[in-house]
């Protein structure tokens, strides 16, 4: 990848219906939080944190919005990527994350969210979420996706690998060895990471109370949560907000949805 590939980056919730348009430039849609729909070129997709979009240049695209979305939009200059890299992009224009991409991209929400992003910071990162995207292998739709999409709409309630076996109509074994295969992590780690993420974005971004917050997440108390952040992040919940908004004049979001403060 030659430098400046990147030529911008926000973070951007879309409301309503928009009509279809296109650019001088391709996109990488990356969702944070929520679900967005979008249509590239004639072919639908539904957007989540594991799904994401690669928008060609010149491609007519719209997005749907229906509830509360955030997510990280990166414009590129095709010209400065490998050849290989965009072919591969362009073949598959949705792609499944793996956790290593999905790490890549809460990262970037994370110092997004907070200030503005530096090109010394967004480079690398763009370097390394590419070759992960391009290395991920396609992987059919599964029973999977849909108790997934369960969860994330419902964090608080009280998961087990049972549960979520019983959701899915198969055992405890087989879900697992699915967990395995199509996100190579256990069910138990994948609901601990998607409670976590969801914590650290609502830190982020509001002022509702941790205990609060540990609720919503499903933790049993907020002692819990705490426990539960120093394993993960080394601080506090308290800690991890007032460290969110390092820059609050820089990072706070417009009150109509609009993208935050460009790269510089």
């Amino acid at each position: 990848m030659r430098p400046n590939a990147l030529l911008n980056l926000d973070i951007r919730s879309y409301h309503g219906t928009s009509t279809p348009h296109w650019h001088d430039f391709a996109q990488l849609v990356l969702p944070l939080r929520g679900t967005l729909d979008i249509d590239i070129a004639g072919r639908e997709q539904r957007l989540d944190a594991y799904r994401i979009a690669f928008v060609e240049t010149g491609a007519p695209h719209s997005q749907e919005g229906d509830s509360a979305n955030r997510s990280i939009i990166v414009d590129l200059d095709l010209a400065r990527l490998e050849p290989e890299v965009v072919d591969r992009l362009v073949a598959r224009p949705f792609l499944t994350l793996t956790p290593a991409a999905n790490r890549l991209i809460d990262y970037m929400g994370f110092i997004a969210g907070g200030s503005v992003a530096r090109s010394e910071q967004t480079e690398p990162w763009l370097a390394l979420l590419l070759d992960a995207l391009v290395q991920t292998p396609a992987r059919p739709q599964t029973r999977l996706a849909a108790l997934l999409g369960q969860i994330e709409a419902a964090p608080e309630k009280p998961w087990t690998t049972e549960t979520m076996a019983e959701r899915t109509a198969m055992s405890v074994s087989r879900l697992h060895a699915l967990f395995r295969s199509e996100l190579d992590t256990t069910p138990a780690a994948w609901l601990s990471e998607l409670r976590l993420k969801r914590v650290r974005e609502w830190l982020a971004t509001s002022d509702v109370a941790i205990a609060e917050l540990a609720f919503r997440a499903g933790y049993s108390d907020q002692n819990a949560l705490t426990r539960a952040m120093r394993r993960a992040t080394g601080l506090t919940p308290a800690a991890y907000r007032r460290q969110s908004r390092v820059a609050p004049d820089e990072a706070a979001p417009d009150a109509s949805g609009e993208p935050r403060p460009k790269m510089r």
